[in-house]
């Protein structure tokens, strides 16, 4: 995982969960994401962003334009 892109594709991330009516997922994120600053332990982060992506490869299947194909690669590369 690298810190730094996934420190700046986090608060976007949450953003569109919760704008494509995922709220759930957007708040573990956030909790996960909070935590991780704290214990530098990314297992939660690294979950939640996996099923971020999901969801958003779920709502891109429904709508096209509902998740940026930008979001998802930047996603994707924080991960890496």
């Amino acid at each position: 995982m690298n810190t730094e892109k996934m420190e700046k594709v986090i608060p976007a991330v949450i953003e569109k969960l919760e704008k494509i009516k995922n709220t759930q997922l957007a708040s573990e994120l956030s909790w996960c994401w909070v935590s991780f600053q704290n214990d530098q332990n990314p297992v939660g982060v690294i979950a939640k962003a996996q099923e971020a992506l999901t969801a958003f490869a779920d709502a891109r299947e429904k709508n096209a334009k509902a998740v940026a194909k930008k979001m998802v690669d930047d996603l994707q590369k924080a991960l890496a």
